[in-house]
């Protein structure tokens, strides 16, 4: 059973920074693209980074350059790296593991992150 636990939400000033953290167990991890979803309120779910299982990086245009996904495969763990946050950012963000491109077919639970203007 794969399970995806994500940490590192929370309340920020625009412009300020936050790291989110994603665990993963029972998936051979590095063999698995992995990847960064959001749902603000009242919007549908959309994708805002991704990571291929050989480290290739794609990001959604409205975040790109200040966001950063990555992954240890050692710790079975993808990061998302956000910088220059804006209102707009806010949202639930939730962990996501494909076994086969292009679904996603494994869920975290997800995790708050709310922008403060």
């Amino acid at each position: 059973q794969v399970q995806l636990v994500e940490s590192g939400g929370g309340v920020v000033q625009a412009g300020g920074s936050l790291t989110l953290s994603c665990a993963a167990s029972g998936s051979v991890f590095r063999l698995n693209d992995m990847a960064w979803h959001r749902q603000a309120p009242g919007e549908q779910r959309e994708l805002v980074a991704a990571i291929t299982r050989g480290g290739t990086t794609s990001y959604t245009g409205s975040v790109k350059g200040r966001f950063a996904i990555s992954r240890d495969n050692a710790k079975n763990t993808v990061y998302l790296q956000m910088h220059s946050l804006k209102p707009d950012d806010t949202a639930v963000y939730y962990c996501a593991l494909s076994r086969q491109t292009p679904d996603w077919d494994y869920w975290g639970q997800g995790t708050q992150v709310t922008v403060a203007s």
